[in-house]
């Protein structure tokens, strides 16, 4: 499974990308409007920073204001995803960005349904709502394993199952355990899916045996041990 991060913070995303597993980026207007950026630069800039797929999403509600915008939005960077709502008017602009060539993730899953309707519609990624499923009491893991399993069975459908809505590293691992391609996660739940208290006290207890080593700085040793091999 590769990873996205759901920001639109640059700090954030230059963090993670610094670890070297983020794959992408997805934004929305909300996380934007929270940056209290240039819209459009915010999206260049991500793009410049990860040289990977990062969602922009339109706001127009119908269809012919869908696809305008997002011919428009693909126009800012190679990089752009188009990113549309699952309704009715979002899966007509899937169909007609997809067959311009321009990438769509559909947004706003909560049904196996829908995501059969928007891998028929051509969308490059699905976003099924891991953590808002959760929130009406079925499990959101469930809801991906039924899409991954419909999309395994119809392989004229291409569409990349991205978990989004992760909420706590047990949604990144549930998405993980049930075959999604990807999850798209904020940055809190990263930084916690890194911490274990096992690992800090390990951590803490080779520090603490090597602080007795008397010549313990590693590069003069290496130094010092090739000079001696000519």
């Amino acid at each position: 499974m590769r990873l996205f991060i759901d920001t639109a913070n640059l700090d954030e995303i230059r963090e993670i990308h610094a670890w070297g597993v983020l794959a992408g980026v997805t934004t929305n207007p909300s996380l934007v409007a929270r940056e209290g950026a240039d819209f459009l630069q915010r999206i260049h800039d991500i793009c410049e920073l990860v040289q990977g797929p990062v969602s922009a999403e339109v706001v127009a509600q119908d269809a012919e204001g869908m696809i305008k915008e997002g011919r428009l939005l693909a126009k800012v960077h190679e990089h752009v995803v188009v990113k549309v709502p699952l309704l009715a008017a979002g899966l007509q602009a899937t169909r007609t960005l997809s067959d311009e060539g321009i990438p769509v993730n559909v947004t706003l899953c909560f049904s196996a349904n829908q995501a059969l309707l928007a891998g028929l519609a051509g969308a490059t990624y699905i976003s099924p709502f891991v953590g808002r499923v959760d929130d009406v009491s079925w499990p959101g893991g469930d809801l991906i394993a039924q899409i991954v399993e419909i999309y395994g069975q119809n392989p004229h459908i291409q569409t990349q199952v991205l978990a989004a809505s992760i909420r706590h590293p047990v949604h990144l691992l549930e998405a993980a355990m049930a075959g999604s391609d990807l999850a798209t996660v904020p940055y809190k739940v990263f930084k916690k899916s890194i911490k274990h208290p096992l690992t800090d006290a390990g951590n803490e207890g080779f520090l603490k045996d090597w602080s007795t080593v008397p010549d313990r700085d590693i590069p003069s040793l290496v130094e010092r041990f090739l000079a001696k091999r000519g």
